[in-house]
């Protein structure tokens, strides 16, 4: 009986790491020391793309070894579970929601939005609670923002505040 050789997702390690290489050419461009405590946008980019590097290469490195990337007892997922379309809309509209309705809205609403179609795709049937939790969020996030110096815009902008 012989084993079915593996294939290796070696693209998925390339990947990792031309996205790592992409932000750490990105953060270059951007200032490195700026605002508070000296340190920029640049800077915070950089670090990111240096840790996409690493882990890119770290994956890499599992690849070359055989590790197998069979989903754990933990996850609770079905390795053949067809991909749910619906789910993956909810979420992709949870991510460009901001896009579209940020200066209209404001912050706060926007990430409650967010919040709520994003909990929608991970399962979640409960639109009350969600919305409240999403608004809280955003509220704390925007006061946040606010009490730092950083400007996003008025809160409810359609209230004139």
């Amino acid at each position: 009986m012989s084993a079915t050789p593996q294939r290796r997702p070696w693209w998925l390690a390339l990947a990792v790491i031309i996205i790592g290489a992409i932000w750490l050419q990105q953060g270059y461009a951007l200032p490195d020391a700026a605002g508070y405590g000296g340190v920029g946008p640049g800077a915070f980019v950089m670090l990111v793309g240096a840790v996409l590097i690493l882990l890119g290469l770290a994956l890499m490195a599992q690849i070359a070894r055989g590790d197998s990337f069979d989903p754990q007892e933990a996850e609770s997922a079905e390795a053949d579970a067809a991909p749910s379309r619906k789910a993956f809309a909810f979420a992709a509209a949870g991510a460009g929601v901001p896009l579209l309705t940020m200066q209209s809205l404001g912050f706060p609403l926007t990430a409650m939005l967010a919040f709520v179609l994003v909990t929608h795709a991970f399962g979640s049937r409960r639109l009350v609670l969600d919305s409240v939790i999403g608004l809280v969020l955003g509220t704390i996030c925007w006061v946040g923002f606010s009490w730092l110096g950083v400007t996003l815009g008025g809160a409810l902008p359609l209230a004139g505040w």
